[in-house]
């Protein structure tokens, strides 16, 4: 049985489908609604809830114009601009609270033999979620599109000689606080990720991007030191093991594009919106 959270999202994601598909159209508040079976008032209502804008005010956020001012202004100063960044009240761009700590070779190549992982399910603004931890950090975070039986298979294949406990631990909760977007409850974020070192070099740089903000695959590629490595950079990207938390959502193509992803565009799109609703919303980034 779906949550009131996992309703409205899905809602949330077929308006933001029908808005991009009739996009040429312009298409009125009432044509919305109405594909998603809700009065205009309790439609406009729900958006701002989710959202913080209206859904005109979101769909400007994802138009190329936008992607394209965006790019431009964080693009070149893409690791400079989280560290001028304010960190006091929601404006605290939560990407410079997470690290990153390679599993150990031995724990990369046995399959996890020797790791405990403790698993749990989650509601977030963008559908259901399975997140995953040891006790040095999260290892695992994936949408949850398929049903949790199919999720904690897909866990299960990347860590097969670990064992397992579902439970909530403290270190799942305080990655979860991201999606509360009070970031002041966050405590430093540890991720404990099993890739090459080329991988995890270029999930670091990803964290550098900040929220709001967007980047390519060729700026990636040389702001993570491999330089015309632009297709290597993207395959990584799109094996990226924590959804959301290391945000592959905001590489996008250089024509401004959102392009694809690997959890659906369409949530990429409300991903992106949702970021820059948030980012927009804040008077402290609005001064920087």
């Amino acid at each position: 049985m779906q949550t009131q959270q996992e309703l409205d999202y899905n809602r949330i994601a077929e308006a933001i489908e029908f808005f991009r598909d009739n996009f040429k159209s312009q298409p009125k508040l009432e044509d919305v609604a109405q594909h998603v079976h809700l009065s205009p008032f309790h439609f406009q209502r729900m958006f701002q809830r989710w959202a913080g804008v209206t859904p005109k005010q979101f769909l400007q956020y994802l138009s190329v114009e936008h992607a394209k001012d965006i790019l431009k202004s964080t693009g070149a100063s893409l690791f400079d601009t989280a560290f001028e960044t304010g960190l006091s009240g929601t404006g605290r761009l939560h990407d410079l609270f997470i690290k990153v700590e390679g599993m150990t070779p031995g724990e990369y190549k046995n399959g996890g033999l020797a790791l405990h992982i403790n698993y749990s399910f989650a509601d977030t603004p963008f559908g259901k979620a399975i997140v995953a931890s040891t006790n040095k950090g999260i290892c695992h975070m994936a949408f949850v599109d398929e049903g949790e039986e199919k999720a904690l298979a897909q866990l299960k294949s990347q860590f097969p000689n670990a064992s397992y406990s579902q439970l909530v631990d403290a270190i799942q909760q305080n990655a979860l606080f991201i999606f509360t977007q009070d970031w002041n409850r966050l405590d430093e974020i540890k991720l404990h990720l099993k890739g090459t070192d080329f991988q995890i070099k270029v999930w670091e740089a990803l964290l550098k991007v900040p929220a709001g903000g967007l980047t390519t695959y060729g700026k990636l590629a040389q702001d993570a030191g491999f330089a015309g490595a632009s297709r290597a950079v993207g395959t990584t990207v799109g094996n990226n093991p924590v959804a959301f938390l290391i945000p592959c959502h905001r590489v996008i193509k250089s024509s401004g594009e959102i392009g694809q992803y690997h959890w659906g565009s369409v949530r990429k799109n409300a991903i992106i919106g949702w970021e820059a609703a948030l980012r927009n919303g804040d008077p402290s980034e609005q001064d920087n």
